[in-house]
């Protein structure tokens, strides 16, 4: 959460565009925190894309230059494995910006194979209120009270969510 992902991703969409490539972008369909389909920077920058769910099959994207795709953690793994063999069978480079585990600490299903299968990960950094490097999320009710059950999936953003290092995590001091 707030590491930049977003914004990193339309700067790599901007990149290939300028160059005159044809990239793909999407994102998550249960995501419509800022509308669906659409991707929205903490920066203010934006931009309409695809959407997938749970019957897009990646393979059956023409030959462009790039795939990107936020919000990762959403993807099966399914779709993980297509874009893998996207990547390696086609030649297509794939780029994925999404978190690791959800507020419990649990891996997404889509990260964790995306961890394993990636060729290259790159982490984005982000901050803990104690000043610590952030690695997890707290999620947090109206109130602003850490929730340690629930669904592993509720769409939401800084009003629902704090970015934790892992002592603050663990300790509770969220």
């Amino acid at each position: 959460m707030n590491a930049g992902k977003s914004t990193a991703m339309l700067q790599v969409a901007h990149n290939y565009e300028e160059q005159g490539q044809t990239v793909r972008l999407f994102t998550a369909a249960i995501d419509d925190r800022f509308g669906v389909g659409r991707i929205t920077s903490r920066l203010g920058l934006q931009r309409e894309v695809e959407t997938y769910d749970a019957d897009t099959n990646f393979l059956d994207i023409p030959r462009i230059a790039c795939v990107l795709v936020d919000e990762a953690q959403f993807l099966s793994v399914a779709q993980v494995q297509q874009l893998h063999q996207l990547a390696q069978v086609k030649g297509v480079p794939v780029i994925c910006y999404g978190l690791r585990t959800d507020f419990r600490g649990e891996p997404f299903p889509g990260s964790a194979y995306l961890l394993a299968l990636a060729d290259d990960i790159e982490e984005l950094k982000n901050i803990c209120s104690c000043g610590k490097k952030a690695t997890m999320n707290i999620r947090v009710d109206e109130h602003g009270k850490r929730i340690r059950e629930g669904e592993q999936i509720s769409i939401g953003g800084n009003e629902r969510y704090r970015q934790a290092c892992g002592r603050c995590f663990y300790s509770g001091s969220h």
